[in-house]
């Protein structure tokens, strides 16, 4: 029993990798599923989909190495987060598509509850904002809108999950129904103090506590795979939400690091060790990881859409066939057109947070070419990350020029990152390890296991690739990034 399994359970695809006891990933799978939008802003998941490609990924990583499921010691699960699954606690079937993170149909019932002074005691509690990305106004929907949901949450016979403790439910058979504390901090109903859930918050947004699940430890027992499923039983050890996950595969463990992942969305995060910290810039204070009952916090700043820009390129417009064209039509780009897009498709968050925005294209022209739309995906990732730091130095003081560590897909693009260097004004960190949030989520499962070390002794194994350095002149880089918060201005001011 020598491997450990992650299984990363993401926004537009899931992705199963095989680890040896060294954690240096053998074998990997990948699949995509289809997104639903059934109204403007809304976004939805056949929760289906995620059960039948973790199984699928899974047995597939075992397969590609040659291995059978009994020599991996354990599971570790990482996942999309807010994203919300209410199911029959009698037969595990979904009452509803999943609500997907990116969903913006409980806008309405988030201003209301702002508009009658709750924000306020929510963060307090929570270290969120009443903002639609959340889990708590989206369960509450859900009980509203499918017929006989409330009385049914009520009596006890649904289960509310995130999508990691849907998952856990499905793979013990129905034997577990738990989560952790990274996942459980992101549904507004839990306090990050105390790492429990909040009776004032299951009131605020009227869930019944008999729909939740337990919160456990990140590295902790969450039960034992059916035998049929992978070909034997195999113990789940860990859990954390995909940036929580991405935290600890970047070795982010000591009070002031910061990684930013790139994905479907962008989330920055910056360690703020034992305390959470009130941030004034409207970022969100959240649970960074739990182990052994102490909780490590974190400032994190959230960006709605990264690698998602370009997938709209591809899928949307149609303008690029694979997401890799992107560099090359960004390096060819007219600089004397300065096209910006605010990728405000599903609204905007930190530290704008307006869900009514939509996204919006600057400065075209009759010359204006793929070329310049590949440009402006790309560096919307930088500029918004931009927002993000400088959110962030005002709330804790983060030094300029602080190292980023970065990790992801769109984090291939040396282009993209070269860019972010430039307009950041500081060193970025390309990790040999890329994909980050499954070797999180393999680290905690190997570390309840016993074939990883304590979280000091893991992070000094972090090394880097590249390290890409700012190479813009200071005049040129505020006069970008000038420009991009002009644009945002005159997007969020639309209505």
């Amino acid at each position: 029993m020598t491997y450990v399994l992650a299984l990363d359970q993401g926004t537009t695809s899931t992705r199963a990798i095989l680890f040896d006891a060294a954690l240096t990933p053998v074998a990997t799978a990948q699949q995509e599923f289809p997104q639903h939008f059934p109204h403007s802003g809304w976004v939805e998941h056949d929760a289906e989909d995620l059960w039948r490609t973790s199984i699928g990924t899974m047995r597939a990583a075992i397969a590609q190495a040659g291995i059978e499921a009994r020599a991996v010691a354990a599971i570790g699960i990482t996942n999309q987060r807010e994203t919300v699954v209410v199911w029959e606690r009698a037969t595990g079937t979904p009452i509803h598509r999943a609500i997907v993170w990116q969903d913006r149909r409980t806008a309405e019932a988030c201003a209301a509850l702002r508009e009658a002074g709750h924000e306020a005691l929510i963060t307090t509690r929570t270290g969120l904002l009443a903002d639609p990305y959340f889990s708590a106004t989206k369960i509450a929907w859900l009980l509203d809108h499918v017929p006989g949901a409330r009385a049914a949450a009520e009596a006890g016979d649904l289960a509310f999950g995130t999508v990691d403790s849907f998952l856990v439910w499905r793979l013990t058979g129905g034997r577990v129904h738990a989560t952790d504390a990274t996942n459980a901090a992101r549904t507004l109903l839990c306090d990050i103090r105390t790492g429990q859930w909040d009776d004032e918050m299951l009131a605020l947004f009227r869930i019944p506590r008999a729909l939740l699940p337990e919160i456990r430890d990140c590295a902790a027992e969450f039960g034992t795979t059916e035998p049929d499923l992978l070909g034997a039983a195999v113990a789940i050890r860990g859990i954390a939400g995909d940036q929580q996950a991405a935290t600890l595969g970047q070795g982010c463990v000591a009070p002031g690091m910061m990684k930013s992942t790139y994905g479907t969305g962008c989330f920055a995060l910056l360690n703020t060790g034992a305390a959470p910290v009130v941030s004034r810039a409207r970022l969100l204070s959240t649970i960074a990881y739990q182990l052994g009952g102490q909780r490590t916090y974190a400032l994190e700043g959230a960006i709605f859409v990264a690698g998602a820009a370009v997938q709209w390129l591809r899928d949307g417009l149609g303008v690029i066939g694979t997401a890799a064209e992107t560099q090359a039509l960004a390096e060819a780009a007219d600089p004397a057109q300065r096209v910006i897009l605010v990728p405000a498709f599903t609204g905007l968050g930190a530290p704008w947070w307006d869900a009514e925005a939509r996204g919006a294209l600057y400065g075209l022209t009759r010359g204006t070419s793929p070329r310049e739309l590949a440009r402006a995906a790309l560096e919307s990732v930088g500029f918004q990350t931009r927002d993000l730091i400088e959110a962030m130095r005002r709330d804790w003081g983060v030094a300029a020029g602080s190292v980023l560590r970065v990790d992801g897909g769109m984090t291939a693009s040396d282009w993209t990152m070269q860019f972010l260097a430039d307009i950041l004004g500081a060193p970025v960190d390309r990790p040999v390890v890329t994909e980050t949030t499954a070797l999180g989520a393999a680290y905690l499962a190997a570390l309840r296991s016993g074939l990883a070390p304590e979280p000091d002794a893991w992070a000094a194994r972090w090394r880097a690739e590249r390290r890409f350095e700012p190479a813009m002149a200071a005049d040129r880089r505020d006069a970008l990034y000038a420009a991009w918060q002009d644009a945002v201005a005159r997007t969020v001011s639309r209505r």
